[in-house]
């Protein structure tokens, strides 16, 4: 369902970026990668790009080419390097790529942002989420952050509310809906990838912990790629503006506890 298909997948360089690429090449893509890191193995194709500014993500679109089947927006930060980076890469900067690359992505295409169980917060904030998820454009991030006096601790999970917010509206802006793309979501629960130590210095060792022993284990990049895969395929064609728990049952879990069975 993917060969032929010419996919663009952010945060190649390592982690669950670099698994989807992979995956993506083994199963007949032909895969763009992007990262502000060149991949250690090197890349057919790549892009070093960072997705921080508008002129970042300005000049990653204009080597880009005319046609794309999907784009896969994984890369993201941890929350280590402050609100206003995280908040930057994670939602304004990934939101900015999306809306960019829109017009050379196929009728029918596919965009998968790869979000986070840190984020079902959402409901919960939502009023925040909503104002912060409706400002047009890339804006000054560090002016909204200073507006809103949020804090370094809050920007990981707060990043990963807002985009499971535009997830669902997004797969609904004409943008978007008039011309097929689906825009869905992929939230993994806690993986194995280099940036976990820094997930735990963000969240917490008893947090992260506690949501591994539910499961049994913490998950890896090749339980993720293949969701992330699966949505970006004409097999997901029927499916928009859902996230995907790939969790081991986390979400699952929480839920139970909190309805009390």
């Amino acid at each position: 369902m993917l060969f032929g298909k010419t996919i663009l997948v952010t945060g190649v360089a390592s982690g669950i970026g670099a698994r989807t690429a992979e995956l993506a090449g083994q199963m007949g893509a032909d895969v763009i990668g992007v990262d502000v890191r060149e991949p250690a193995g090197g890349s057919a194709a790549f892009i070093k790009g960072d997705l921080s500014t508008p002129s970042g993500v300005a000049e990653i679109v204009a080597q880009l080419p005319v046609r794309l089947d999907a784009l896969a927006n994984v890369a993201g930060l941890s929350g280590s390097t402050g609100v206003v980076s995280t908040l930057a890469v994670n939602f304004y900067g990934l939101r900015a790529l999306s809306e960019a690359v829109a017009p050379r992505l196929r009728e029918g295409g596919a965009i998968v942002n790869v979000a986070s169980i840190a984020g079902y917060g959402w409901r919960a904030n939502l009023e925040r989420a909503k104002s912060l998820a409706s400002i047009d454009g890339f804006s000054d991030v560090a002016a909204v952050v200073a507006e809103h006096d949020l804090k370094d601790e809050q920007g990981y999970p707060l990043s990963k509310e807002l985009l499971l917010l535009w997830t669902m509206r997004a797969a609904h802006q004409p943008l978007f809906k008039n011309r097929g793309i689906r825009v869905n979501a992929v939230s993994p629960g806690p993986v194995e990838t280099p940036i976990l130590k820094q997930f735990r210095a963000v969240l917490g060792d008893a947090r992260v912990d506690s949501h591994i022993t539910r499961v049994g284990r913490a998950g890896t990049s090749a339980d993720i790629a293949p969701a992330v895969l699966f949505l970006c395929s004409d097999g997901a064609r029927w499916i928009n503006g859902t996230n995907l728990a790939a969790d081991g049952g986390l979400e699952a879990s929480i839920n139970a506890d909190v309805l009390g069975f």
